[in-house]
């Protein structure tokens, strides 16, 4: 079931190596543009197509030729699985490359939170030197503190040993099925974790059931001073309750890297706040990040290309409709 000379879609640039390499066992191709019209018209062309942008729910109906969909990340959120699997297309991704960027990244900005080094920075170069230096009577270490981490998958887990290990912070694991304690972690419940967390961070994967997981009830549960920072996806918080908590000073403070609507609307409250940082859903990317991303894709597209379903299969439930479509557009082509 291998294939000459497939196409390859990119929907963002890879690593530029990787993507060299790519070329040299395939035709490769970068979206156009990012809208789905566009999107439904470049895969009617593709045999593969990888993924760092929203899949449109019909766009397996619009590729016919099209075998996999590789996630260049971890979350699956952006690819209409069960679509996928109707239509029999592998699905795929690379799971656990970016974690520890991403832990470093949530422990960064708990460190900007609890220093306020971002407005200090911006008193020191707007203001005076003392007005900068007044602003370290309010901050607070975090070693000693508590931090509650909602999603123990690759990111949760490198968090929670850096936090416990290099920091002395307690750690409280929060997960859907229940985990004995580790040497570094207790495990709680939602429920029992917020009311103890000095930090909150959301890690999980967006899924029906934690769409919305974060509400004014679990806000109201936390803490007074509390400080959040999401590393997740957007729709896990609820972004007007999440604001109310801001502006009321229950929260002393956010970092957001996601948002319910992306890009984040210039109308959008958060970002008047002065106590929420931002950035434009980054928390994964480094150089380092995208080089093992692009890695762990082209070792499968690899694998794909000679027939072999990949490494990180995420819909095997398909797998015989995966191979009787592949057997099938063999013989076409």
């Amino acid at each position: 079931m291998t294939l000459a000379r497939p196409l390859v879609l990119l929907t963002n640039p890879i690593d530029a190596q990787v993507a060299a390499e790519l070329g040299r066992h395939a035709e490769v191709r970068n979206a156009s543009a990012l809208d789905p019209d566009s999107l439904r018209r470049e895969a009617r062309h593709a045999d593969y197509v990888v993924v760092r942008a929203q899949l449109p729910e019909d766009i397996f109906e619009h590729a016919p030729r099209l075998r996999a969909a590789v996630r260049h990340g971890a979350g699956l959120d952006m690819i209409p699985i069960a679509s996928a699997s109707r239509h029999g297309v592998a699905v795929a991704n690379v799971p656990g490359v970016n974690a520890v960027t991403v832990a470093e990244y949530a422990l960064g900005q708990m460190l900007n939170l609890a220093r306020l080094l971002p407005r200090i920075d911006t008193l020191l170069r707007t203001e005076t030197w003392a007005a900068a230096r007044q602003c370290a009577d309010q901050a607070t270490d975090l070693g000693g503190k508590t931090i509650a981490i909602v999603g123990m998958g690759h990111i949760g887990q490198s968090l929670a040993r850096v936090c416990a290990l290099g920091f002395g912070m307690r750690v409280l694991g929060v997960r859907r099925s229940p985990q004995a304690d580790s040497s570094i972690t207790r495990f709680a419940s939602l429920e029992q974790a917020l009311p103890e967390a000095d930090y909150l961070v959301i890690a999980c994967p967006l899924t029906p059931e934690t769409r919305g997981l974060i509400g004014s009830a679990e806000l109201a549960r936390l803490k007074p001073g509390a400080r959040l920072v999401n590393v997740a996806r957007g729709p896990v918080v609820d972004e007007a309750a999440l604001v109310e908590a801001l502006r009321s000073g229950r929260l002393a403070g956010a970092a957001l890297d996601v948002f319910e609507t992306q890009p984040l609307p210039v109308a959008s409250p958060l970002r008047s706040l002065p106590n929420v940082l931002l950035s434009p859903h980054l928390a994964g990317i480094t150089q380092e990040s995208m080089q093992r991303m692009s890695e762990g894709v082209l070792s499968q597209l690899l694998a794909m290309f000679s027939g072999q379903l990949p490494a990180h299969l995420r819909n095997p439930e398909a797998r015989a409709a995966i191979l009787a479509r592949w057997a099938s557009l063999t013989k076409q082509a």
